[in-house]
């Protein structure tokens, strides 16, 4: 009697052995993070190439800075494409994460907004500013006004400074910290605000035409390819790094985006 349920066992055996041995549906398919502007915009540029190659990049767009580093380390996407070295290092170091740079890709100029004034000199005494409020970018918005002199920092070097850093407020400025992405919203309450390029895009602000303040051509915040060190070297994240640098890539933003975002490669 014991026979039927050993022969039964044992196919069952070779059938799941057999399973494991076939190629996963997924093993060509590569899932990365991204903002909508511009960031999965210029990945959907490289999806016909890189399905040439037999890489299907699935791109899923999320709306904060926290959640595409998250589900990155966790695993459950297999990289992220928004965000610059000082926020990847400041993210890491708070969260005990180990996520690493993959390739570098676009620097996007960040910008200081108002809807009620059209210069900077025009900005009053004690006007309500916003800023986003993640350490990185905190610090950029501050470093920014620094360097307009609306602020005086201890150490205009610092790539993380905070409020608690301004050694001199001249025209009072009265700061709120909030989300990144929260900021191009505060546009109609507030007497300047300032916001990463991503968010200014998707709110039809364009930092070349529309910021009273922007940060230099030469500026070091490049946005990067981001993955994990089980997978940075997989050849088809090398692949996908191939394509983001490629001329056709470069011709594509310096086209689309006319200045507001540059190519970093």
């Amino acid at each position: 009697m014991k026979l039927p349920f050993v022969a039964l066992a044992t196919a069952l055996t070779l059938f799941l052995l057999a399973g494991c041995s076939a190629p996963k549906e997924d093993d060509h398919t590569l899932t990365v993070a991204a903002t909508a502007v511009p960031h999965a915009e210029i990945l959907k540029q490289i999806q016909p190439v890189l399905a040439k190659e037999g890489v299907n990049l699935q791109i899923k767009v999320f709306a904060d800075y926290v959640q595409p580093n998250t589900q990155v380390a966790e695993k459950n996407i297999d990289l992220n494409y928004f965000q610059t070295k000082p926020y990847l290092d400041a993210f890491n170091r708070e969260r005990g994460t180990h996520l690493v740079i993959v390739t570098g890709v676009h620097i996007e100029p960040f910008g200081a907004y108002s809807r009620k004034y059209k210069s900077i000199d025009q900005l009053p005494d004690g006007a309500s500013v916003t800023i986003p409020n993640d350490p990185s970018n905190n610090s950029r918005a501050l470093l920014l006004l620094a360097r307009h002199g609306l602020i005086t920092l201890k150490d205009p070097t610092n790539e993380l400074s905070t409020l608690k850093d301004i050694t001199v407020n001249p025209k009072h400025l009265k700061f709120r910290e909030l989300e990144a992405a929260m900021l191009p919203r505060t546009l109609d309450e507030v007497d300047l605000a300032l916001i990463n390029t991503n968010y200014a895009l998707a709110a039809g602000l364009n930092p070349t035409r529309d910021a009273l303040l922007i940060e230099d051509k030469d500026s070091p915040y490049v946005n990067y390819l981001v993955g994990r060190p089980d997978n940075q070297n997989d050849p088809r994240v090398q692949k996908l790094a191939k394509a983001l640098n490629s001329p056709e890539v470069k011709a594509f933003i310096e086209q689309k985006y006319q200045g507001a975002v540059l190519p970093a490669f």
